[in-house]
Order: C-alpha cells, then structure tokens, then sequence
C-alpha cells in the first residue's frame, strides 16, 4: 500500500512537473475497446497497455501514465513496471449496467511529456450467475368451461437479472392433460409463457387445476425457478373483451410530474351482467412496470407513479388486461416512448491542476478537465468558456476534453490569487449551466527591487552627542513577497577616501535605524554625507541606494578666548594712560575669539569692576576701553579694571580679562575721538586705521627716542636718571577694593592676534606686532618681557 501511495505521489509530481513546462496536448484518435468477464477476482489482467499504445518499455513509468475512470464505479490500477492494465475489485454488471447491453464503461488513459489521452471503453460481459425469479409464488387464472381448444392465457413472466443467452430461454410446465405453455416473445425482446389449452374442460369434472410453471434460462450450465398456477374453471362466458385497439403508442416527457395522467384505454364485452363489467389491470408486469405505473380498474386510466427519467429507461411495453366477469380478458400493449428533456446540468470533472503558478512562465499548462452531460441530442452537448478579463486561454483537446494554459506572464504584484470559473453550458431548452471555480495562486519571483520613500534623506545631530545615538531612520518598500521581499540595509563605501565612516555610522541591518558611534564635534566636522543601500533577499538579489545627509549642530561648548591681552603671562600687562587724555581716549581694545559658530560666537564685552567708578567704560561690541572724563590730580596713579567677554549662547559661557593701567603725567598720546554714530562706518575704519598708524609711528618715534635717552643718561655717569623716574612703573599693588562698573554689549566678529610687549634686563623695549595666531599657537610672553624697568606701553585698538 505505501508503495502504491509512492507511485501516485511520483506520477502527480511528473504530470504537475510536465503540465509547468507547457507542452501542447495531442489525442489519439480511435476508442480502443477492452473486454472482461463479470465477477473475477481482483487484480484481473485487462490489456497491456504497452503493447495495445505501441510504447516502450520504459514509456509508461517515464511518462506518469494515469487511468481516468470518474463518472462510473470502475476502479482500474495501472502497473508502471510493466504496463498491465488491473481491475482493483470484482465487477457486477447487473450493479453497473442492469439490463442494458451491452455494458460499456468508459475510461481514458492519460500521458504526459507529452501529453496524450487516450479514449478507451471496458465491456463487462454478463455470466449466468442469477436464476429467473416469478414476483408472485402463485398465479391464478379463472378459465371458463366453454373455452375452446386452442385458447391462450398469457402468464405473469420471470424475472433474471443476466442478458443475452443467460436471460430466460424458455418456460415448462407441469405434466397435465389440459394445457401445455409455449414460450413467447416481446419487441423488446423479453420472453413470457402462455397456456395453451389443449382439451375441453369440464367444471363439473374438475373444478381447478394447479399446475407448477418453470422459467429456465439460457446459461451454461441453465438456471431455473418456479411458481405455482392456480387454474379456476368457471361457468361459460361467451364473450371476451376487446380493446378498442391492439396497440396503443405514446410519448411521454420524462420531467411529468407523478400522477400525470398517460393514457386512457377501453374495452368493450357483449355479454351481459356480471359478465358484460370489464375490469382493467397490468397484465404481467415486470418490477419496473409496477413501480411506475397503475391503472385504474374502473376507468382504465392510465397514471405515473413515479416519474421517468429518459437517461435511465427511454422506452416502456406496458400489457393493459381487461377481466370481465365471467374470467375472460382481452390484451391490448402500450408502447411508451420517454421524451428527454434538459434535466441534466452538465458537469466538469477536474483531471489535473498546477498551483500555485510562477508569475514569469509563459505559455504554462494549469488545469487539464472533462465535461459531461448525461442527456441526449443537443440536451448532451456541451461548450466551456471562462471570464475575458483573464490571462489565461481555454483550449479544446479532444471530445469534452480541455486544457487551461497561461496566456502570457502573469504578474503575482498586479493579482497574487487568481479566481478561474469554468463556464459549462449545454445546448438543450432552455440551456442548463454549471460552474466550477478554480483558485490559482501566483508564485512570487523576484522582479522588483527595494524602493527606498525618498531619494536623499537629511538629519540633524547636535554636537557632543552620546554615544549610540539614534539620529534617523530610512525606509524602504520591496512589493515583492516572503523572502523577497525581505530588505537588508548596509552602508555603502564613502566616496570621499578622508571620511571614516564606520567609525562615524552604523545602521540597523533589520530596520534601517541610524546610529552615531561616537560623539561628533561641529568644530571639527560641520557635516557629512553618504550612501545606504537597501537589498532584498531574493536570488538573485536586487539592491537600491539612497543618500544621506548628517548635519552637526553646534553647541555653545567653547568658551570665548582672550587674545589680546593675555592673561597667561608671569608679570600683569600694564597699559599707559596720559594723565592730560581727553573724554573718549581708547586706553586699549580686548581681542577675544570663539571657536563656535552662529549666536554661540557672538561676543559681547562688559566692564565688571574698576578701581575708579565712572572713569573708565567698554564698548559692548568691540572691547574698546576708554575713558569717560577727564583725568583729575586726584585720581590714582594705578587702576585695575576686570572686564568679562560673554558669547550669546544657551547657556551663555565667558571670560574675564585684567587690565592694569598707568597713569602717566610726561606721556602724550595722540587724541583719538570717539566714533559718531552718523559717521559713515566705511569712513570711521579708515579714520581709525589713520590714527593706529599716527599711534604706532609717535609710539615708535618714542620708544626710539626715550631708549637713545636712556642710554646718554647712562654715558652721563646716570645723572639725569631722576629726570627719566616719570616714565617708569611705580611700584606696589593696585588699590584691593575695585568698584563694579558693568556694562553690556556685542561683538560682531572675532579676532585674533600676537601682540607682546618684550623687553630684556638693559632697560630696552621692543613692541613685537605680529600675525594674527589662533588660540592654539598663542607666543606666550615671558615675564621678562613686562617686569623691570619697562619701557613705554600704549594699548592700541584692532579694528577689522
């Protein structure tokens, strides 16, 4: 058994396999027509398929033979070894066929690459394997005394299930000295037994008779069976009735409802009394007669019991006896012919089905199919056809044999399930259909590559982010399924060879999520941009890319960072103030710089605390320090002023800056006035910038000067040195308690400068004015260079 189970898988997957490659289907042509003998025992040789097809020996099994038998009860297996056609299990033709003859079975033998069908019929041959059987185990007739010799009373034939010779061959009866039988027969070809009457009863002699009636058949070796007639004489009657016909013909449909009246018969008798009431009935009628049929006794109607269906029995021989009441009948024949009418929906029988389908096979083979319509004439003829707005094709492969193909590619993205409803309609009236629906999945390939929702992506991440941030996701769609429609996503190799992208990115293969590895520094790396790549797991895979924009946010994390002056060096950095300044001199400019960008490097001076309140003020947007008045003889000598630049970030971050300023009674410095606001700035730069040369030439002129003094005072054997003691820095501390002067302000633009005051242990200065530096390669001023006997300092105000 699980061998034969292995066979049928094998044959499906070969015929399914075949029905893909869509190879055209070919007929044979002539019915082949087998024959077998009722009641053998299972697994009876039928025919070798091999040698009846003209195969090889192999065709079979390599081509998935397969026996087709749906719509009868055959149950025929096919060995793939050798080719021989079985019966699985006895065969009955009374079951099968009945009385029908002969009994022919049909069947198809289908093979695959290629495909061929091949029609064939099984004749199941009747054996005497019944015995005629009466319905009723005793007959009576009532026979009138007066009867003639040679008067015939028909008799109630037997029944037998078997056809042909092993029907009923003839009746015997009884040994006797008044009747003997003769056998008759019908048109349709059925025997009966009749009495003959061969001597004159006598009532009064013999008042019944009971005679034993023998139904014997044809068969080899004959079978029999018995019943028993009961013979009544009765008084004279001297006449019989007569129908008004012999033979009555009459067409009947066979959708008549039951009760339908058939026909109507008569009889006449000319006797008189008792023996002039006729009485009809069915004259020896068979099961089927009387099951279907009755007449009424009186009226001689003639009814439907049941209905008839002409697929079953077309045609009926119905026997009317009328009785009178002296015994004696008249006969007359009813010949029935059943009109077929379109009762029979046609119906579709699936032989073979493909699914699910590929989307990219062409021109494949989905379904093989039969059609039948047990009706007849154009009641049995039918057409298949299915919907227009399919890709799929319906192709005749033989008589009510067809095959669904493809029509084309489907596309499983369009219609991933596809409904087929095969249309069959007969040509009867009116036209009865029946429809069969077929699901066909489409397969999925692997067609469509992944579509990312947006050409280039941009995100933003600010500055000194956390480690495994997440700062976006990108997304992709695949309208493919199952794995292929599963996406992969991965960084693609930057095109610019200085960006280290792995240690920068990682992305989440599964979901696209992006991720910075480390913490980004906007003054650094303001922003970069790369490529991601989304790839479906179909094979061969199909892959997109996407680009992606990262923008750095600054953050106010730097500090602003004083350049000028600095605050780092061993002695503070003292600035000369002329005691005769005027309202508005600039006393010195704070340089200051932050390496963030936007609002966060905005800059903005303020003047904290100063030793005299309200001599000296800042300039909030460029660090310019200058006086407020006139300077008095009461004021100090020595001033400390504590500036802080703010930059314009959230939170805001700062420095502070220390001035020292001297006061000075010998020193004059060129008078600088302070900017009018209705000056043109264009003009106040180039006044400005006149000026720091006019400063920076009387500076240089001085310095020159004072150091030739210097050094005559020193060849003067140091005589005049009193004379040059206003010029140098008093000594001690500045005033400790300083009063807070703060004011408020912006500075547009950052600078950066060297500016240091040298000078060496022989008294002589040098003012070194140099390159603009960044923070990082500050020149940092050694001590020496303030401490000492210091030289002319001035502070000079930058201007950009």
């Amino acid at each position: 058994m699980e061998a034969s189970r292995k066979l049928i898988c094998r044959q499906r997957q070969v015929l399914f396999s075949f029905l893909l490659l869509g190879f055209s289907l070919k007929t044979a042509g002539e019915l082949r027509r087998y024959s077998v003998v009722e009641e053998k025992e299972g697994r009876s040789f039928v025919t070798n398929l091999i040698k009846d097809l003209g195969l090889g020996q192999l065709e079979i099994s390599r081509r998935g033979a397969k026996v087709i038998s749906k719509g009868n009860k055959l149950d025929l297996q096919l060995d793939q070894e050798t080719g021989d056609l079985l019966l699985n299990e006895k065969v009955d033709r009374e079951e099968l066929c009945g009385h029908t003859e002969p009994c022919l079975l049909s069947f198809q033998v289908l093979l695959d690459n290629p495909l061929d069908i091949f029609q064939a019929e099984l004749e199941v041959t009747d054996i005497n394997d019944h015995s005629p059987e009466f319905l009723d185990k005793e007959i009576t007739l009532k026979i009138s005394e007066s009867s003639l010799p040679g008067a015939t009373f028909p008799l109630k034939n037997a029944q037998d299930m078997d056809v042909g010779q092993n029907g009923i061959d003839s009746y015997l009866v009884s040994s006797n000295s008044y009747f003997r039988v003769l056998t008759r027969k019908r048109s349709d070809g059925k025997k009966y037994p009749e009495l003959i009457l061969d001597r004159v009863l006598d009532r009064e002699e013999e008042a019944e008779l009971r005679l034993t009636l023998t139904a014997q058949d044809g068969g080899s070796p004959p079978r029999s069976g018995t019943t028993e007639v009961l013979i009544e004489v009765v008084d004279t009657n001297d006449n019989a009735p007569e129908f008004q016909q012999p033979t009555y013909q009459v067409q009947i449909p066979e959708n008549s409802p039951t009760g339908s009246l058939v026909l109507t018969v008569s009889a006449n008798d000319l006797d008189s009394g008792d023996y002039g009431k006729v009485l009809y009935a069915l004259s020896q009628p068979s099961e089927d007669i009387s099951k279907t049929f009755e007449v009424n006794p009186v009226t001689g109607e003639i009814r439907l019991r049941k209905e008839v269906d002409f697929e079953t029995i077309p045609s009926y021989e119905v026997d009317i006896k009328a009785t009178d009441g002296g015994g004696l009948s008249g006969k007359c024949t009813l010949l029935l012919q059943v009109v077929d009418v379109n009762d029979n929906a046609p119906e579709v029988m699936l032989s073979a089905l493909t699914n699910p389908v590929p989307e990219n096979s062409p021109d494949g083979v989905v379904a093989v199919f039969s059609v039948r319509d047990p009706d007849s004439g154009n009641n049995g003829k039918v057409i298949a056809s299915i919907q227009e707005n399919l890709p799929f094709l319906l192709k005749s492969s033989g008589k009510n044999f067809y095959t669904l193909l493809t029509k084309g590619a489907l596309d499983r993205e369009e219609r991933e399930q596809l409904n087929i409803t095969i249309t069959v309609t007969d040509l009867g009236t009116p036209r009865l259909t029946t429809q069969h629906t077929i699901t066909v999945q489409v397969a999925d390939i692997n067609d469509n590559a992944p579509s990312f929702t947006q050409t280039s992506y941009t995100m933003f991440v600010r500055e000194n982010n956390s480690p495994a941030l997440h700062i976006g996701t990108i997304s992709a769609t695949d309208s493919d399924s199952g794995s292929n429609a599963h996406i992969t996503y991965s960084l693609l190799p930057p095109q610019d060879p200085q960006l280290a992208l792995d240690s920068l990115i990682s992305i989440n293969a599964d979901n696209g999520q992006l991720f910075a590895l480390r913490a980004l520094d906007y003054e650094a790396l303001q922003g970069f941009e790369f490529h991601v790549g989304a790839t479906d797991g179909g094979f061969p895979a199909l892959s997109s890319q996407a680009l992606v924009r990262v923008v750095v946010l600054d953050d106010n994390d730097n500090a602003p960072f004083v350049l000028y002056p600095l605050q780092n060096a061993s002695a503070p950095f003292t600035e000369l103030l002329p005691r005769a300044a005027e309202p508005g001199y600039l006393v010195t400019k704070v340089v200051a710089v932050d390496r963030d960008s936007g609002q966060n490097a905005w800059l903005s001076f303020q003047l904290l605390k100063a030793t005299e309140p309200g001599l000296f003020n800042v300039w909030a947007h460029n660090g310019e320090v200058r006086t407020s008045r006139l300077l008095s003889e009461r004021d100090a000598p020595k001033h400390k002023l504590l500036l802080v630049v703010k930059d314009n970030g959230d939170p805001p971050r700062s420095a502070s800056v220390m001035l020292h300023v001297l006061v000075v009674d010998a020193f004059s410095q060129p008078y600088l006035p302070l900017p009018e606001v209705a000056h043109d700035p264009a003009q106040e730069e180039d006044a400005l910038t006149l000026y720091l040369v006019i400063a920076l030439a009387s500076v240089s002129s001085l310095f020159l000067l004072s150091v030739l003094l210097f050094v005559g005072v020193r060849l003067c054997r140091r005589a005049r040195a009193a004379s040059l003691s206003a010029y140098s820095v008093p000594e001690g501390h500045f005033p400790g308690q300083l009063v807070d002067v703060r004011g408020m302000g912006t500075l547009s633009q950052s600078y950066q400068y060297d500016v240091c005051l040298m000078g060496d242990s022989s008294g002589t200065s040098e003012f070194n004015f140099l390159k603009p530096v960044l923070p990082s390669s500050l020149h940092q001023c050694s001590g020496k260079e303030i401490e000492g006997n210091s030289t002319l300092q001035n502070s000079f105000g930058f201007h950009h």
